[in-house]
């Protein structure tokens, strides 16, 4: 049985399954976003990881990525992870000359921070409002490079060469994070989630 509000996942590339089971596994009645009409019927939008400028593309061809926005604009709660985080971020280092975002987050994000596919790893992180660690899975991952004055920081990398970095975030009803909470059976980031956009109702 699923309660509560509507939540859309931006489904035109990246990792929609994995967020669609998780957020079901949750009780919320999740649905996959590929027009407008979709959007329309959602509460709140989760945008997966995948490759940001890709996915930018798409939205414009498919005639989401200005719906998108003014929602955004308008209040509707949205979570971005990895490139998701980038397509929420007002500001880039290391994209295309012509990248864009939907913007909504006051953070700068660097691109691929974190190096290659190859350069993938896994570590565990505190999160602010979880009372045990993450086991988090970075994919070619961004990190976030400075914060604005009302962006709260949830969790940054604590050990290794990036310790210190951060790669988690919420501004009001926005939350990204630069690792893959939908990977790993661990539902807790997406439970935040769900409360934020219950919150915001």
């Amino acid at each position: 049985m699923t309660t509560g509000p509507r939540i859309g996942v931006f489904a035109l590339q990246g990792d929609v399954r994995e967020h669609l089971r998780v957020l079901g596994d949750l009780g919320v009645e999740a649905i996959a976003v590929r027009r407008e009409s979709e959007l329309d019927a959602c509460a709140a939008l989760v945008l997966p990881g995948g490759e940001s400028t890709t996915m930018a593309k798409l939205a414009r061809t498919f005639d989401l990525f200005e719906p998108i926005r003014q929602r955004i604009k308008e209040g509707m709660p949205a979570f971005g992870t990895c490139a998701g985080m980038i397509l929420l971020a007002d500001r880039i280092e290391g994209g295309a000359h012509d990248q864009e975002t939907l913007g909504g987050l006051d953070i700068t994000v660097r691109r691929n921070a974190f190096g290659r596919q190859v350069d993938s790893f896994e570590g565990d992180i505190d999160v602010a409002g979880l009372d045990a660690p993450v086991h988090a899975i970075f994919i070619r991952a961004p990190w976030v490079e400075s914060v604005g004055a009302s962006v709260e920081v949830l969790a940054r990398v604590e050990q290794g060469p990036a310790a210190g970095r951060i790669v988690a975030v919420r501004q009001g009803s926005l939350m990204a994070t630069s690792f893959h909470p939908e990977v790993g059976g661990d539902s807790r980031v997406h439970r935040l989630f769900v409360d934020l956009v219950t919150e915001e109702r």
